[in-house]
């Protein structure tokens, strides 16, 4: 396989990728990254001599708009885009998407991600799960793998497996950990996707938040075992009656702290906390625990 991971220098390096396979067909992209660093992920594509009119197909893994902001670019620009068939009519109509993000991210949304389109229903495929699309002597296999999110593929080419979210984010050598925001971490899901993701034994996985590695059974465990240890740590908390907002607050203590015992550099904390950010993990699993695990009241 011929790839080339872009840096789409999401205010940052080594936060967000975008992945490049050469295909007899002209190249296929993996994941675009949001509208606020288009011009760069293009100033990518340019280096290595392309335009976004020449990637006539994009597959983004899932419709967060760290994952498929900028795709509407590429379907303007005559791209199909191939997505869960749960996310694609949000390509299509992103109104709701953006409401329950600025449910998340507030004041902050336009700073972060920037303009979000609506596609022609033509330029959006959804694939089932396992669906293999060939282009140009490339298969790429769907593998649906929430948890996450509901409407999470990863992807499958030769044996590379292409992960978005679901096997966790390791920046800048950093440590593995998951992302858990709200509204729709389900563990049990999530558990069930890393060990479909072992069953498929990839010799490599690459990561939207950043980069391929492949000693992937180690990195699939570490993910598993930090959803465990931090829905527990939550669940704890909130068993003892303890508000959002104190848990939230004693979170971003616990995580800063999990990144200092492991040497991690203040540059290197802040590109996680910009893609993953403490207060954003503890609400993911504080509406986890309030929905699924605690006895209705």
């Amino acid at each position: 396989m011929d790839l080339k991971i872009i840096d789409v220098n999401f205010f940052t390096t080594e936060a967000i990728a975008s992945y490049l396979i050469e295909t007899g067909e002209g190249p296929i992209l993996i994941e675009t990254g949001p509208d606020t660093s288009f011009e760069n992920l293009k100033s990518g594509l340019s280096d290595l001599g392309y335009a976004p009119s020449d990637v006539k197909h994009v597959f983004v893994t899932h419709i967060h708009l760290d994952h498929s902001g900028a795709a509407w670019h590429f379907a303007a620009a005559g791209s199909t885009i191939y997505v869960h068939p749960v996310g694609a009519p949000h390509l299509v109509a992103p109104e709701k998407l953006m409401k329950s993000a600025a449910r998340i991210y507030g004041d902050k949304m336009e700073e972060l991600w920037g303009e979000v389109r609506g596609m022609d229903q033509s330029s959006v495929v959804a694939l089932e799960d396992t669906q293999a699309v060939s282009i140009g002597g490339v298969e790429i296999k769907a593998i649906e793998t929430t948890g996450h999110a509901g409407h999470h593929y990863s992807y499958l080419i030769e044996n590379a497996l292409f992960t978005g979210d679901t096997a966790g984010c390791v920046m800048a050598g950093g440590p593995m950990i998951p992302a858990t925001p709200p509204p729709e971490i389900h563990l049990e899901k999530w558990y069930a996707s890393l060990e479909k993701m072992r069953e498929i034994s990839p010799d490599i996985i690459y990561l939207t938040h950043f980069g391929g590695y492949t000693d992937v059974g180690a990195k699939l465990d570490a993910a598993e075992e930090k959803l465990q240890e931090w829905s527990e740590w939550v669940g704890e908390r909130l068993s003892a009656g303890k508000s959002d907002e104190e848990i939230t607050e004693e979170f971003g203590d616990y995580f800063r702290g999990m990144f200092e015992r492991e040497g991690v550099s203040e540059e290197v904390y802040r590109k996680y906390d910009l893609m993953a950010p403490y207060h954003m993990n503890a609400g993911g699993l504080i509406r986890y625990w309030k929905k699924y695990r605690l006895p209705s009241s």
